[in-house]
């Protein structure tokens, strides 16, 4: 109502139950490429936050070890092939173990090198009533802070904070926001 008529085009040799299956099968195959379609967009743009923070890694890399590691990340994910039997794999065991600082008042601050050194501190180690810390919307190191069933105070919880701001992608800025 109120719409103006749309003229559809039909085809003069297919009779009007023929075409009218005609364009039954074109809207099914659209409708079909759409939902295939949204599928692939949402799986590339998580690929794309992933490979964003090898990207992050990589420019926080300090050395061998740390590149070893996310190579062997890399390969695990698939983006890299396994190298062959013959080579010897230079990193000769786990890797290396998170960083670690201390709180002014004593308190343990772990952060993750990598997204395998990540998911393994807050899979893993992280205890339930331990402080998790992450830059909100930017790749970056997961930091806990390790409680040892003691209370936080405020300065241990603003330098977990500053630690996770370091070790992200906005390292440079003046105001990074942590969750």
């Amino acid at each position: 109502e109120g719409q103006p008529p749309v003229a559809i085009p039909l085809d003069p040799l297919l009779t009007p139950a023929q075409n009218a299956q005609k364009y039954y099968k074109e809207y099914r195959k659209a409708k079909t490429a759409e939902k295939v379609l949204s599928v692939q967009i949402w799986k590339t743009q998580r690929e794309l936050s992933y490979l964003e923070t090898v990207f992050d890694e990589l420019s926080r890399a300090s050395g061998e070890r740390d590149l070893d590691e996310i190579r062997a990340e890399l390969t695990e994910q698939g983006y890299l092939r396994r190298p062959r039997e013959g080579k010897k794999d230079r990193r000769g065991g786990g890797g290396q173990p998170p960083l670690e600082f201390r709180s002014s008042d004593g308190l343990p601050i772990l952060a993750g090198r990598n997204n395998r050194q990540n998911d393994f501190l807050t899979l893993k180690q992280a205890k339930k009533n331990d402080l998790w810390f992450h830059t909100k919307n930017i790749p970056g190191s997961h930091v806990i802070l390790v409680l040892h069933g003691k209370k936080p105070t405020p300065a241990a919880i603003s330098e977990a904070a500053q630690v996770a701001a370091y070790h992200s992608r906005g390292r440079g800025s003046s105001n990074v926001a942590v969750d």
